[in-house]
């Protein structure tokens, strides 16, 4: 019997968003607006999340662009 190893991908809501990246919510929403943040995924009117792959990407190409720039 094989059992299924991979898991689902984890969806971040705004406040996980926030602790992760370290940055407030008008920030993350100015961001998105000028393109320079992933938008969210809306899963219905009122709930949007991001793939927690999507932030954590982000984060490295943040962390990456530093680097670089130093």
């Amino acid at each position: 019997m094989q059992t299924n190893t991979t898991h689902p991908p984890r969806l971040l809501r705004i406040p996980d968003v926030q602790h992760q990246c370290g940055i407030g919510r008008s920030a993350i929403y100015s961001r998105i607006k000028a393109g320079t943040f992933p938008a969210p995924v809306k899963l219905g009117s009122r709930v949007a999340v991001w793939p927690a792959s999507v932030i954590d990407a982000w984060i490295a190409q943040q962390i990456a662009a530093s680097k670089a720039s130093a």
